[in-house]
């Protein structure tokens, strides 16, 4: 059997830890019923409990070494569900008509950008689980007042529900990573449509964040024209952290008239 050797360049980090690899797949319990991307397989060790669990599982992986192993070592899994792609510039709609669940143990480099292509296709995911670096895990889960609480905990949880599961330790990969992982659950809220201009509220929750130690007042001026009366407004006074996603629709609908 053949092994596959870790990429720095591509963040692998391969779980080890067959205990941690069944949990994850556990995640996934309340949607029996729909077919799942595991993405990042690496050398398979949570494909083998998402196949133990019949899941209808398909499998996108970059690394040819790797895509390699699986086509050999998980012969249960049809080739044709082994993809070599980036998930990251892959037509999801391509794959699936309906609704998919989302799984990996992901890159720490690309992490963010997995999230931001799921919220893409938000109405066909109702269920993204999956490991990552252990402090974006607790930015995304943040509340508000939090201090890690940022762009991608409002993006995020204006559609879905974030969950913190539980901690990795390093020695769980090989080879171990410089920090600690942790798992997460998103599921899809009931929310249909932003209650504001939803390109604008992304800009509007961007540039208030990029600028986080400034008054709202002062972050979101130059997404305005030259009217600025409105910032007047004492909700313009607050920091970015402080805001919910409740209130950041409201400044956005508040700005929208004297856009630039």
């Amino acid at each position: 059997m053949q092994s596959v050797r870790p990429k720095k360049s591509l963040g692998q980090h391969f779980l080890n830890d067959n205990s941690i690899a069944k949990r994850i797949a556990d995640t996934l319990d309340g949607f029996p019923q729909l077919p799942v991307l595991e993405v990042g397989p690496g050398t398979g060790v949570l494909t083998r409990f998402l196949i133990d669990k019949d899941k209808n599982l398909t499998v996108v992986e970059l690394d040819r070494e790797s895509v390699a192993y699986l086509k050999s070592n998980f012969t249960d899994l049809e080739h044709e569900r082994i993809i070599e792609d980036d998930f990251l510039r892959l037509d999801l709609a391509s794959l699936y008509d309906g609704q998919f669940c989302v799984i990996g143990n992901y890159p720490y480099n690309i992490s963010s950008q997995i999230f931001f292509k799921v919220l893409d296709y938000r109405d066909a995911i109702p269920c993204c689980t999956g490991m990552i670096q252990k402090e974006v895990a607790i930015r995304i889960a943040a509340d508000p007042g939090s201090k890690v609480y940022g762009i991608l905990s409002v993006l995020l949880q204006a559609w879905y529900d974030v969950e913190y599961l539980f901690t990795v330790h390093e020695n769980a990969f090989t080879p171990p990573p410089k920090v600690k992982s942790a798992v997460v659950r998103l599921v899809r809220n009931s929310r249909t449509a932003m209650n504001c201009n939803e390109k604008l509220f992304k800009a509007v929750v961007k540039t208030s964040f990029n600028r986080r130690r400034k008054m709202l007042r002062n972050s979101v001026k130059p997404l305005m024209g030259e009217n600025t009366d409105v910032l007047q407004d004492p909700i313009f006074t607050k920091r970015p952290e402080q805001l919910s996603i409740a209130q950041f629709e409201e400044i956005t609908n508040m700005i929208e008239p004297f856009i630039a």
